[in-house]
């Protein structure tokens, strides 16, 4: 199984959605919570080649992107490879 991180803040609704479709492929994922910002946000930027909006989210270390970006790898028949399912 791939591993997943994804930066979220509180109460986003984009960071839901993307939560849910992983959720719905029975993909664990470590959630990083920014929402305070901090060191795990410099990461976050340093990571995401400098996008600011939440989610970021990564699979085996490669950015994916944020929410509209992992749902279109969904339509697009690419996502299920990269999570190993």
């Amino acid at each position: 199984m791939a591993k997943i991180e994804i930066y979220t803040k509180f109460l986003c609704p984009f960071c839901t959605r993307a939560k849910k479709l992983l959720d719905t492929k029975g993909a664990a994922f470590e959630e990083i919570d920014i929402s305070t910002g901090g060191a795990r946000r410099t990461e976050m930027l340093a990571r995401s080649g400098g996008r600011q909006t939440v989610p970021q989210i990564f699979i085996d270390g490669q950015h994916v992107g944020g929410c509209d970006d992992l749902v279109a790898l969904d339509q697009a028949g690419r996502l299920d490879p990269m999570l190993g399912t």
